[in-house]
């Protein structure tokens, strides 16, 4: 079986093959990417329309197959010193993320603190140009008592120890992340932004292994994404977005649209009541449908992954759940100028 998304090999090595010690594990990722943007690219650190931002997000993978992968974490980000140099602002936030999957119960604790500065350009402010850093620590560990492995059965007889002496049951690591994104607003219904960024780039030893060498590294993780909102008229939004993402051997890319319907008061469209669905394609993995509400700086968004790699026949189609929550503080200056921030895709 070959599934080509970020489905932490290291478990999978772990719990569903034996002796297979030298695959390398990979980040935790989201269909929902644009609900955990500082994990996403350091450089989205407060890029936000509004005072600051707090977000939560929570994901249920191949249940139908193993015991469930599930992942859930949360940040908060905004401005730390304003008009640094005319609109100029520096930025800041926290997040933290856990992970847990698999039989052997692998888990993955990181907490990143980022730092972000945006810079405009032009006359009148309409792009901007972010620049992001971000540092982390993480900690790995797996409960040994509850995997099983061949060379522990002979002669009929279970024996234990053996295979699993020769792993930890914790690392514990730090790592370095950066990022660039630009936006532009071209005119009033038109604004979009381009981002790439780089992640564990000084490739952290954290294999489980008790005699790993120094080829035994996280691999860097390296991504691009685009967004667009383009006011399609007075109430309706149109959201399309890319994401790639390569590591290793693995690459991830998805595709697709979110469709904005406001049914409140459209003048001020940070706080807007609206609703939203769309649909996103993640390439020989899963087509993913999302739908949500929007309602005074509030957003709520549901995503389901229908399999469809080569591992339907035994997930019978089934793939991921999310939930994904946000919250941005109204900034007072959008009342008095209606302004908007070049992008609000994030």
């Amino acid at each position: 079986m070959k599934i080509n998304t970020f489905s932490r090999k290291l478990a999978v090595a772990l719990t569903l093959t034996v002796g297979a010690f030298s695959v390398q594990a990979q980040d935790m990722h989201f269909s929902q990417f644009n609900g955990a943007p500082m994990i996403l690219n350091p450089a989205l650190t407060g890029y936000v329309n509004g005072m600051y931002r707090v977000t939560g997000i929570f994901r249920n993978q191949w249940s139908s197959v193993t015991t469930p992968y599930v992942t859930f974490g949360g940040s908060i980000d905004g401005a730390l010193k304003k008009d640094v140099a005319v609109d100029d602002y520096l930025a800041g936030g926290v997040s933290i993320y856990n992970d847990r999957s698999g039989d052997g119960n692998l888990a993955n604790l990181s907490t990143l603190a980022s730092l972000a500065y945006h810079k405009f350009l032009g006359e009148e402010s309409k792009m901007s140009l972010s620049v992001g850093l971000q540092g982390g620590y993480t900690q790995k560990s797996i409960d040994l008592s509850r995997l099983y492995w061949q060379d522990e059965f002979k002669n009929g007889g279970f024996q234990p120890g053996t295979t699993g002496e020769q792993l930890n049951p914790k690392v514990k690591y730090f790592t370095a992340n950066a990022g660039l994104n630009f936006s532009h607003m071209v005119g009033e219904k038109f604004s979009y932004q381009i981002g790439v960024a780089g992640h564990n780039l000084n490739q952290p030893n954290e294999s489980l292994l008790k005699k790993a060498n120094n080829e035994v590294g996280l691999g860097m993780r390296i991504n691009a994404q685009i967004g667009a909102v383009l006011q399609a008229g007075e109430r309706l939004h149109v959201r399309p977005a890319f994401m790639y993402q390569t590591q290793t051997a693995a690459t991830e890319m998805i595709a697709g649209t979110e469709f904005l319907y406001i049914v409140g008061e459209p003048d001020i469209q940070s706080v807007a009541t609206g609703v939203f669905a769309g649909g996103y394609y993640r390439f020989g993995d899963a087509t993913i449908v999302t739908a949500g509400f929007e309602f005074k700086g509030f957003r709520v968004g549901f995503a389901y992954d229908y399999n469809m790699s080569d591992l339907k026949v035994a997930s019978n189609g089934n793939g991921g759940f999310e939930v994904a929550l946000r919250y941005v503080m109204p900034n007072p200056i959008d009342f008095a100028k209606r302004l908007a921030f070049p992008c609000s895709r994030f």
